[in-house]
């Protein structure tokens, strides 16, 4: 369904717009928050003036302060009974959200920032693999039943999206999708052990699923990332000397490093 329709739906309580509206709007630097353990260690405050995407409880890391998630997105329709406290402050500080429209109309939410609504993007047929030419939805091209999942990466989210059972992979589809060149992963560690960064023993913790899906469709769709969509101009760096992600795939950049790049523009 189309933002207009759904509008009808939604009634006046939320801003939804159309992913058209927000593509290509921007450029230069993003960080992506994601919500692994090195996400700590990373100083906040000091690229308080840089764009900022987010995604479920790493929308903590803002609280307390004057910054504003330029894009929230959250895939996972559990995450607001599980954490409705801080699904509640990520609609009310974020400048842009994506949700499932599914989500917000049970909800019966409200957002003070604008509304994306997410949908999947459409299974190719066999001519669209065979043809291999579909310049915004950029697959793997592998046929259905030799022993490989589809797998792919959206260049445009009016189009939809492709999951690989990480929202940080979302996120990236969102920067690009908007503009951004350069991408700097924050706290994609992808270690499901070492838990998220703002966890806590006395709170209710969200399932993980990070094992379960990181050799299948996690690491491959990365892969996808690195070998198909990175080039002259979108970069994609990780901020994780830990990250399960191999350096080869997502290359590491200290933090001296990304200060340099993200300061020269």
């Amino acid at each position: 369904m189309g933002a207009s329709a759904a509008r009808s739906l939604l009634g006046e309580r939320c801003n939804i717009h159309d992913f058209a509206d927000c593509q290509n709007i921007q450029s230069g630097s993003v960080f992506i928050i994601a919500s692994g353990g090195s996400a700590k260690d990373f100083p906040f405050q000091t690229f308080h003036d840089i764009p900022m995407i987010t995604m479920n409880g790493a929308i903590s890391m803002f609280l307390d302060t004057p910054v504003r998630p330029f894009f929230y997105a959250c895939t996972d329709r559990d995450f607001s009974n599980q954490q409705p406290q801080l699904f509640a402050e990520a609609l009310h500080r974020s400048d842009r959200v994506a949700l499932w429209e599914e989500h917000v109309r049970s909800l019966s939410i409200r957002t003070d920032g604008e509304l994306y609504l997410l949908h999947k993007a459409p299974k190719p047929s066999f001519i669209d693999i065979l043809r291999r030419k579909d310049q915004e939805l950029v697959r793997n091209h592998t046929f259905p039943g030799w022993g490989q999942k589809l797998l792919g990466f959206s260049k445009n989210l009016q189009r939809g999206f492709f999951d690989a059972r990480t929202v940080a992979y979302l996120a990236l589809q969102i920067a690009y999708h908007v503009g951004f060149t350069k991408v700097f992963l924050v706290g994609v560690d992808l270690n499901q052990d070492l838990g998220r960064f703002y966890e806590r023993n006395d709170m209710a913790v969200s399932p993980c699923g990070l094992d379960q899906h990181y050799e299948s469709r996690i690491l491959p769709s990365f892969q996808l990332v690195a070998n198909s969509v990175v080039d002259d101009t979108f970069a994609v760096y990780n901020l994780s000397e830990f990250s399960r992600l191999p350096h080869s795939v997502i290359p590491y950049k200290t933090l001296e490093e990304v200060t340099a790049m993200v300061r020269e523009g």
